[in-house]
């Protein structure tokens, strides 16, 4: 009996993340995965965005130093958020 009373489950961060004793997370551990994945998502997006924003501000001089033409930075920038 004293290797089953020393069995002690990890304690998770968010209640109910930890994993079960069958190996499955809990309803909140799932929920906070989605959470998670659609901000880093979301953060890409963003960042691609601002990216796309900042080849619009740049000079001509700029542009030529990176190798792109003004039409190609103004087709690049006015590009949906999505694509």
């Amino acid at each position: 009996m004293d290797t089953i009373a020393t069995i002690h489950h990890a304690r998770a961060a968010f209640p109910g993340e930890a994993l079960r004793p069958s190996g499955q997370r809990g309803f909140v551990g799932r929920l906070v995965r989605v959470v998670r994945s659609l901000a880093r998502w979301l953060d890409h997006l963003l960042e691609r965005r601002r990216s796309r924003l900042a080849l619009l501000e740049m000079t001509d001089d700029q542009l030529k130093d990176i190798g792109i033409s003004r039409c190609d930075a103004h087709r690049e920038g006015i590009r949906r958020l999505w694509d």
